[in-house]
C-alpha cells in the first residue's frame, strides 16, 4: 500500500514538473499558486479537493484550464482522478 502511494506520488510530481517545464514562462503568480494547489490536491488523493481546484482554474484562468486538461502529463493523472470520482 504504501509503495502503492508512493508511485501514485511520483507520477503526480512529475506530471506537475513537466507542466510547469512546459508553462513557466506564461504563469504569473496566481496561475503558479493555481498549479500548486492543484498539485497538492491530486498528490494528496484528495479528488473533491482537485475537482475545486480544477474548476476554479478553469472559471478564472480558462488558458490555463485548457492547457492543464490537454498536456500529455497530466491527462493521465486527470483520468486517475476520475476513477477516484473526480
Amino acid at each position: 500500500m504504501a509503495d502503492e502511494k508512493k508511485e501514485q506520488d511520483d507520477r503526480v510530481h512529475e506530471a506537475f514538473d513537466a507542466v510547469r517545464r512546459d508553462l513557466d514562462d506564461r504563469l504569473g503568480f496566481e496561475e503558479r499558486a493555481a498549479v500548486e494547489r492543484l498539485r497538492e490536491a491530486a498528490a494528496d488523493g484528495d479528488a473533491g479537493r482537485a475537482r475545486e481546484e480544477l474548476a476554479s482554474v478553469k472559471e478564472r484562468h480558462g488558458w490555463l484550464y485548457e492547457e492543464l486538461v490537454k498536456h500529455p502529463s497530466l491527462a493521465a493523472v486527470i483520468d486517475e482522478l476520475a476513477l477516484w470520482g473526480f
